[in-house]
């Protein structure tokens, strides 16, 4: 899938309302902030409001799937089983 990496390179201070409103959409707080978001004609919208002030790549990630945190060696009953001597 791929996603766009949009980057707040100037602060929005002193920017007019409609502008620090499509930023905070986007969910960029802080300058220097990075978030990611899928590739879709809305939210390209939503960066070209604010071009001037932001930094795009668009990247081709892998969903990522976490690690579980552990690990089944074996199920309850294959153990019960083993250990009655079935």
């Amino acid at each position: 899938m791929s996603y766009f990496r949009i980057t707040l390179v100037r602060s929005a201070i002193g920017l007019p309302r409609r502008t620090t409103d499509v930023l905070k959409a986007l969910g960029l707080k802080k300058r220097m902030a990075q978030v990611f978001h899928p590739v879709s004609p809305s939210v390209a919208g939503q960066i070209m409001k604010v071009k001037e002030i932001v930094s795009v790549q668009e990247e081709v990630r892998l969903e990522r799937k976490p690690d579980p945190g552990y690990y089944i060696e074996k199920t309850s009953g294959a153990e019960w089983k083993e250990q009655r001597g079935y």
